[in-house]
């Protein structure tokens, strides 16, 4: 845990490739061999912290069956929830510059919860699905950012709010 500590607190001011498994053991106090007992390099502790907050992720999201559009924004609601309650880690994930796999897997953790359910209810034309669901998943992760970046300054409700009110009405449906 102290390592994967240390690797996040490096990556709030360094890419994933300035960083030098070194300076991770010198921040953790732990020595070299004990780190890579355990991991390859750098570049795979950041891979398994991602993949725990995915299967985090989606164990916390799986406990629900959301079907209607009331059910969508308890979906949303939640995922916000998630991200608040993981606000360091999701807030410096999602802004390392050069690697975006952490934002890839959260487009896919979306793509699986959200988007079947907002494509069936608006019964959009399949072939223009994949388009309009990159669309509508990358827009709300950027929405997530910048509340993330803002100190979470709005309530999770009031997110999921706005972005199914965008989702399922567009700009018209913002008051």
């Amino acid at each position: 845990m102290v390592l994967k500590d240390s690797l996040m607190k490096l990556l709030q001011n360094k890419q994933i490739s300035a960083i030098t498994v070194k300076e991770v053991c010198e921040l953790a106090d732990i020595n070299r061999s004990t780190f890579y007992a355990h991991y390859a390099d750098q570049f795979d502790l950041l891979e398994q912290i991602e993949e725990e907050l995915i299967e985090d992720l989606n164990m916390y999201l799986s406990g629900y069956d959301f079907e209607s559009e009331d059910e969508s924004l308890q979906m949303t609601e939640r995922l916000i929830e998630y991200f608040g309650s993981k606000q360091d880690e999701c807030q410096t994930l999602l802004n390392i510059n050069e690697d975006s796999s952490f934002q890839t897997k959260v487009m896919d953790v979306a793509q699986h919860f959200l988007m079947k359910n907002w494509m069936e209810v608006s019964r959009l034309d399949h072939d223009m699905s994949e388009y309009i669901s990159s669309f509508i998943i990358s827009g709300s992760i950027q929405i997530m950012k910048v509340w993330l970046n803002n100190g979470m300054d709005k309530s999770s409700k009031e997110m999921a709010q706005l972005i199914t009110n965008l989702v399922n009405q567009g700009l018209s449906g913002l008051k």
